[in-house]
């Protein structure tokens, strides 16, 4: 009973609006003048902050709706491309409906060992060093894996893509190919060759 009085007079408590105009992080007035209401609902503590959830009402692209597969499909349409280009789009569903072609994130694939695959590293160049490790050391018996990705397109931050490194190292190892492709090998329209050698 005591209990219930104790919680009943919390809920009613009402708590004042702090204003964020006049709360400094860099004060140790103590948490009591901070908002405290930020369990339920977020509130900005400086202007800044005032000023970035506003920017997010208005400007926000929001997140992506829809299962992993929805949320990727965007990224994932080219090569959906690919395979119903060469094998039809009614036998890509089958054969994903049957589990023979999976498409995961990087992440999915840790822990796993691939037995009998072959495995296809898309986009390599936006992968860091130790997750290209975590992929390679998945490879399994009677498996191929290949990696592919250009390392001049990456959309990491400088020195975070692991692509290079991994192809110096293991261009050491006989069973390994490393191929790397010019504009020579661009199977696009001919003027993509003698663009990429002027941009």
């Amino acid at each position: 009973m005591a209990k219930r009085s104790a919680r009943a007079a919390s809920a009613g408590k009402v708590t004042a609006l702090f204003d964020a105009t006049e709360w400094d992080p860099l004060e140790r007035r103590g948490d009591d003048d901070r908002e405290q209401s930020y369990l339920r609902k977020v509130r900005p503590q400086s202007q800044n902050q005032r000023a970035l959830m506003e920017a997010i009402e208005r400007h926000s692209l929001g997140f992506l709706p829809g299962d992993m597969h929805e949320k990727l499909a965007p990224y994932l349409r080219p090569l959906y491309d690919a395979l119903n280009e060469r094998i039809g789009g009614k036998r890509v569903r089958q054969l994903m409906s049957e589990g023979a072609i999976e498409i995961a994130p990087i992440a999915y694939m840790r822990g796993r060992t691939l037995n009998n695959a072959f495995v296809l590293v898309d986009e390599a160049q936006n992968c860091t060093y130790g997750q290209i490790k975590m992929l390679l050391t998945r490879l399994g018996w009677h498996s191929t894996m290949v990696l592919t990705g250009d390392p001049d397109q990456t959309d990491l931050l400088e020195g975070l893509s692991g692509l290079s490194e991994i192809a110096r190292r293991l261009e050491a190892i006989a069973e390994i190919a490393v191929i790397r492709l010019d504009e020579r090998d661009i199977v696009r329209h001919p003027l993509v060759g003698e663009m990429l050698t002027v941009l």
